[in-house]
Formats: C-alpha cells, sequence, structure tokens
C-alpha cells in the first residue's frame, strides 16, 4: 500500500508500457487503476516515480481537482492554516537549530525490560521517527557485513544493482545475513515495540499489532564519495490520493474539520481502508507498512550516505502538509506570513503531487517548512543500530557519501499482519523458496541461481517461522476481535 521505500528509490524497477499520465487525467473523468505487468522485462528509472526528479515538467491537473478543493474546504480552515503557520514558526528555529537531537535514541534493554522511558515515548510520537540502539552487537552486524560480501564475491557474475556499473544498492533479498537480521530477536522485539505505539481506535479493525511479520528488501552497501541519487525531500505513500480517495482523507478527518491538534498520526484504523495508490505508481509497497526501517551493519556517521528526516511534531507538518493545496502565495512563495497568502479554491493546483508518485516537497512547493534548514541526517549509528520512521514523515536521502569508508544498511520495516499483507506474505514465501524477489522489486531470475542462499528449511525457531510465514500464527493474549479474526483469517489463506 505505501509507496516507493527508501532503498526503492536507489534501484531501477521493471515496469511495463509507459503511459503518459497527463493525457491520462486529461481525458478521464475519474482515477482509475493502471495495472503494470511485473513479468515483463522491461527495464524503467526508479527516478520515474518522482516527477521533479526524473526531469518531467510539473502535471497540470484537469478542472476536476479544483472541484475536489471546493468539496472537501470549510470556511474554519483559513482560521486553522493561520494556527499552523503560527505554530511552524517556533518548529522551525527549534528543528534548525536543535537537528538530529530531537531524534530520540531508545536504549534496547530498556525495550527488553518493558521499561522505555516516557519521555522516550512522547518524543517518538511527537517526531514519528526513532533510533534503537544495541539490539545487536557490533560483532553480529559486522558477521553480516563479512557475509554479504562474500556473497557478492561469490555470485559476481550474477550481481545486479543500482547503478549497475558501480553498485550501491544490491538486488538481494534472500541472502543468509538478511534472512538473519529480519528474524534476529532484538529486531523482532524492537519493531514489536514500535508497534505497540499504535493504536485501532476501531477494536474490530483487522489487523493483529502483535503479530509482526517480515517484508523482503534489499542491501545498501554505499561507497565513499558515491553521489549516484540526490533525491530530495518526499512523503511515500502516493501524492494526489490524500485528498482524492475518501478513505485515505479519512485519516485526515481531524485536520480538514479544524482541529489539527487532534489528529492521531498513531490511530491506524482509517489507514486500513486507505487506497494509496490510484495510478498504478511504480516501485510501489504493496503491503501497510506503518513504519519504514533500516538496520546498520557498519558503523555509519551522519552524513555518510543514509537518511535525512523531518524530527518535526508530526500532527504539524501533517496538517500544513494537508492544507497547503487550498492556499497560495500572493507575490511569491518567500513571502511566509498568512497576510501574504490567499485562499485558492479555483485553481487544481496540488503542489508538489503528480499522478503516479510520491508527494515531493521543496522550499517552493512547500516553503513555510523551510526545509533546507530542517531536513536533518541521522545522528551516528553504530553497527547494529536500527532506526524507524513513520510513514507520514518527511525524509530525503544524503546525496554524497563523505564518510571513508562503505555504509552498509539492511532496509527492514515494522509491519504487522493485516489480512492484505498475510496475501502478499503468501506470495513472499513461494518467491523465498525459489530465491526469486518478491512481486514490488524488479522480477527476473534473481538469486535463484546463486550460491550461498538461505535455505528456509534451515530456519528453525519459532518466532522466526512466523515472522516468514512459514509457520501459523497465535492469536496474540488479549486480541482485539478484529486481530483474532485477522489472525484466523491469514492461517486459513497461508496454511489451510
Amino acid at each position: 500500500m505505501y509507496k516507493t521505500s527508501y532503498s526503492r528509490l536507489l534501484t531501477t524497477a521493471r515496469i511495463a508500457k509507459p503511459i503518459n499520465f497527463a493525457r491520462h487525467l486529461a481525458t478521464s473523468g475519474k482515477a482509475s487503476t493502471v495495472t503494470h505487468d511485473l513479468s515483463k522485462n522491461n527495464n524503467g528509472s526508479i527516478a520515474s516515480a518522482f516527477n521533479n526528479f526524473s526531469g518531467k515538467e510539473d502535471v497540470a491537473l484537469p478542472p476536476r481537482f479544483s472541484d475536489l478543493k471546493q468539496s472537501i474546504f470549510k470556511e474554519n480552515l483559513v482560521e486553522t492554516w493561520r494556527q499552523v503557520l503560527a505554530h511552524l514558526k517556533d518548529a522551525v528555529e527549534e528543528v534548525a537549530t536543535e537537528q538530529a537531537n530531537l531524534i530520540p535514541k531508545v536504549p534496547y534493554d530498556q525495550i527488553q525490560s518493558g521499561n522505555v522511558d516516557e519521555e522516550l515515548i512522547k518524543r517518538i510520537k511527537t517526531t514519528g521517527t526513532c533510533v534503537v540502539q544495541g539490539a545487536v552487537s557490533q560483532d553480529k552486524a559486522a558477521s553480516w557485513e563479512h557475509s554479504i560480501k562474500d556473497y557478492i564475491e561469490c555470485n559476481a557474475d550474477r550481481v545486479k544493482g543500482f547503478p549497475q556499473d558501480d553498485i550501491q544498492v544490491y538486488e538481494f533479498y534472500n541472502s543468509v545475513a538478511q534472512i538473519e537480521a529480519r528474524t534476529h530477536p532484538g529486531l523482532i522485539q524492537s519493531q514489536q515495540f514500535m508497534l505497540d505505539l499504535l493504536h485501532a481506535s476501531d477494536p474490530h479493525s483487522q489487523i493483529s499489532l502483535q503479530t509482526p511479520i517480515s517484508y523482503f528488501d534489499r542491501v545498501q552497501l554505499r561507497k565513499p564519495g558515491d553521489e549516484s541519487f540526490a533525491l530530495g525531500p518526499h512523503i511515500d505513500g502516493g501524492s494526489l490520493e490524500r485528498w482524492e480517495d475518501e478513505g485515505y482523507r479519512n485519516c485526515w478527518k481531524s485536520i480538514l474539520n479544524g482541529d489539527w491538534k487532534g489528529h492521531d498520526p498513531f490511530d491506524i484504523s482509517p489507514r486500513l481502508n486507505a487506497n494509496y495508490d490510484l495510478y498504478g505508481a511504480i516501485g510501489g509497497c504493496s503491503v501497510y507498512r506503518p513504519y519504514q526501517g533500516l538496520t546498520a551493519f557498519t558503523p555509519i556517521r551522519s552524513h555518510e550516505g543514509t537518511l535525512r528526516v523531518l524530527p518535526m511534531d508530526l500532527r504539524l507538518s501533517t496538517a500544513y502538509t494537508i492544507l497547503r493545496p487550498f492556499f497560495a502565495p500572493k507575490r511569491g512563495p518567500q513571502h511566509l506570513d498568512f497576510d501574504d497568502w490567499k485562499l485558492d479554491l479555483e485553481s487544481s493546483s496540488f503542489p508538489g503531487c503528480a499522478p503516479a508518485s510520491t508527494l515531493e516537497m521543496s522550499d517552493l512547493t512547500h516553503p513555510h517548512l523551510q526545509l533546507s534548514r530542517t531536513v536533518t541526517s541521522l545522528p551516528d549509528l553504530n553497527a547494529g543500530d536500527q532506526f524507524y520512521w513513520h510513514s507520514d514523515v518527511i525524509h530525503a536521502v544524503n546525496a554524497k557519501h563523505e564518510g571513508d569508508r562503505e555504509s552498509g544498511i539492511f532496509f527492514i520495516p515494522a509491519i504487522p499482519l493485516t489480512v492484505n499483507n498475510a496475501h502478499y506474505l503468501k506470495q513472499q514465501v513461494h518467491t523465498f523458496k525459489q530465491g526469486l524477489p518478491g512481486k514490488d522489486f524488479p522480477q527476473g531470475e534473481g538469486e535463484s541461481n546463486m550460491v550461498g542462499r538461505m535455505d528456509p528449511a534451515k530456519i528453525l525457531t519459532g518466532s522466526a517461522r512466523q515472522l516468514l510465514g512459514l509457520e501459523r500464527f497465535s492469536v496474540p493474549q488479549q486480541a482485539t476481535p478484529g486481530a483474532k479474526t485477522t489472525v484466523e483469517k491469514a492461517n486459513g489463506f497461508l496454511f489451510d
């Protein structure tokens, strides 16, 4: 469901015949879903998922998007806009000053003991970001680095990645090191901690937050000096869909009713009914992924080629993002005061949005966020540290690896069991056994003919087998009605 992950931004993707989305929009009265045949072998650049990055001109949206704005808008949103801009002034200065100091760091021993400091939890739920320290020993992480490098060397004639002439991100999904990392008890418990911060306002929502599952993603081993992919600030999970799809729009109900402080980014119930992809976007993620994640298997200092994020109050940055299309500058985006902006319901403009794209953001499209000052590199990570960020967090990629050694990352998100996620998991079990990439990723022979990939039969631990969809799930203690139903449906679909 949620679109393009950080790792997918750094790779090529296989797509079907290109579609002229501008023409598609201009000739259709409503959005339609475009499907891509992932079995085809046509190559496309992942840059295609980013309208501005790929060099395309901004898409002129048809008049129905003006009608959409008028149908959503309420008069009290003018005052809400005023409040949001006022709060942003202080928030921007705080982030610009504190930078990565605002990103909370949780010692793993606190997670193990079930006694995470309340102040840390508050900061995680404010910024939507979290570093977990020490869940994996540095020796274990170093063994994963050696294992990955051996895997590359042993399969040198079959290795694929981006860019192909000097690979920084590898099309590996089934290596021993990756499977060991995904099923490491420290990662599983860390992910459960992150999922426990979510809640379902509707107890019948078909999701089991106590049942983490695995989503196979890639490996980054980025070299010093690399500048192969300079990706600016964006939010995954589609772009226009946030307003266009009624289910997705319901996620911002409080904001659109004029109560931005009442918005709860950690309520997952409305998320399950959202359509994150109305236009068949390239590089999409087919599962519901509340947190993206990475695990460092090398030491990585700040600015050494990893992620940059906006560690601001997530309610505030989201409110600004959702309200932005309804207002336009009178004199230019550099003028930030409330009186410098006017109501804009006549144009079809949705800044930073295009069909089949992520929501791209800049100082021109979203000037009040002052992203050139506020989007910050992660703090230093030790080998074995993890970083998680909420699906609504604005993030970017360091344009250049400015360190002196390779920076190694596994992309491992925190994902709960849902019925839709179980459908993906069943397909992933099949591709895992065959050594193939999952359906969200470039197709082909993958690792099927590589030596040294993980044999699923060698995974013996029950929790690891459940995570990978190889063993039936248990119904969690004190499961909500929705969670119980979800586990039963998933077990039926996967095993009966």
